[in-house]
């Protein structure tokens, strides 16, 4: 594989370029050609018996984007306490440990959760000041998580509101636009923020979690497979499911995810979607209340509650054959998350789908590992480009099923020409 800035790598075919070219032609030319083998190609694959997608922060940096909208930053903060220096130089470790590169704030809110719970043993007092330096930057960073949804609802305008909830919605119903018949898309994410619940919102698309309850939504541990169906007029006994179906699985937890210490119990609030940061709901120490223990990195973090439950969700789905998984916006950073996927690789029948806006030495170690005849690569700006993905390369399941029906119909008619096959200059006056 030629990692340029621009690749694709699809079955038997593939293109690379380092710069796409400048004139609308020449860029038309190769978007259409490069069309020609990717479009088919997902289209083919989307059409596996379990079909999930994992989204990473760069679907909501995309989006973002599009709405002319500040994304939330992930970058190293100073937490303001005495033990600023161990908590840095421990995420930093860690962060190297797991080849993630340079550590983040979910690193540093990692390490410093680590040393609060030991402080909490050893020193009262010290834990106190700690754990006040982590709520204040905790709420910090579920205010910038609130900015940016703000920012995506109202957009930099009218026209960038339009473009970004567009490309949302055409996004997700590429995906989730299967026969009902067929087991729902399940989508699983690391973010924290409310885009997908959003965006399903616009779309009309109902989720299915593990939450159970109309007032106070409770986390269940017992995996309820719940699914929804009506019966048509005039039909007795014949159920049919419902279309616009999917499954949500957030890997590391939300935003509006909650722990009653009194109930022992993961209660969902009802905030709204860009909620002012003095919503009633926002916690004011967030340390005790939300479930946003972010990234972990060893193995016995992954098994406390709920995250064995998620993931335990995550491998099920996946690691089994006539499996897809699409990835889009995430950074191969979490190992706990690429064991599962390399897992999922074990079976031949299986197949992963890559768009990332660039490659780096994440996404390499990672394919190095794999099999190129399961792996399908989208990569660079031009590829994973929302609005350029969603109108050449993303399938459009409905379309494809009225032209099945269109092309069926036309056979019937062998002296009507099919739609490929109208003269290229019809006659003046008749435009057919």
């Amino acid at each position: 594989m030629d990692w340029n800035k621009h690749c694709f790598r699809v079955g038997s075919h593939s293109g690379s370029w380092d710069n796409l070219p400048a004139d609308p032609d020449e860029l038309d030319e190769i978007i259409s050609a490069a069309r020609k083998r990717i479009e088919p190609w997902l289209s083919a694959v989307f059409q596996a018996e379990h079909l999930n997608l994992l989204l990473g922060s760069g679907f909501t940096t995309a989006i973002a984007y599009l709405a002319g909208a500040p994304a939330a930053g992930m970058a190293k903060v100073q937490l303001g306490s005495n033990y600023d220096e161990a908590i840095d130089a421990h995420a930093d470790a860690s962060a190297k440990r797991m080849n993630r590169g340079q550590a983040n704030i979910e690193d540093q809110f990692r390490s410093a959760l680590a040393l609060l719970e030991g402080l909490e043993v050893t020193d009262v007092g010290e834990a106190a000041k700690l754990k006040s330096a982590i709520d204040t930057k905790m709420a910090e960073f579920l205010s910038s998580l609130l900015q940016t949804e703000r920012g995506i609802i109202t957009g930099k305008d009218e026209l960038s509101r339009e473009k970004s909830n567009t490309a949302l919605q055409s996004f997700l119903l590429s995906f989730a636009s299967r026969a009902a018949s067929r087991e729902r898309l399940h989508i699983f994410t690391t973010n924290y923020d409310r885009l997908i619940e959003h965006g399903c919102d616009l779309a009309g698309l109902r989720i299915v979690d593990r939450f159970v309850g109309a007032l106070s939504p409770v986390f269940r541990a017992s995996r309820v497979e719940v699914d929804l169906h009506y019966n048509p007029p005039g039909i007795r006994g014949e159920p049919r499911f419902m279309e616009g179906v999917i499954r949500l699985t957030k890997l590391h937890g939300s935003l509006d995810w909650f722990f009653d210490k009194g109930q022992r119990q993961i209660l969902r609030k009802g905030i709204p979607f860009g909620a002012p940061d003095d919503h009633t709901d926002m916690p004011k120490r967030p340390v005790d209340t939300v479930m946003i223990y972010p990234n972990p990195a060893k193995d016995v973090e992954t098994t406390q509650y709920p995250y064995a439950e998620l993931f335990r969700d995550f491998a099920a789905s996946v690691c089994r054959p006539n499996s897809v998984v699409v990835t889009y916006g995430y950074g191969f950073g979490d190992d706990h998350v690429n064991r599962v996927l390399l897992d999922m690789l074990t079976i031949p029948s299986t197949h992963l789908v890559i768009i990332a806006y660039e490659v780096d030495d994440r996404l390499k170690k990672f394919c190095i590992n794999t099999r190129d005849a399961q792996v399908s690569l989208l990569i660079g700006s031009h590829f994973a480009d929302l609005l350029a993905l969603v109108e050449h390369y993303l399938p459009k399941p409905a379309l494809d099923y009225i032209t099945r029906r269109m092309t069926e119909l036309m056979k019937h008619r062998p002296n009507e020409a099919m739609p490929n096959e109208l003269p290229v200059n019809p006659p003046d006056g008749d435009p057919f």
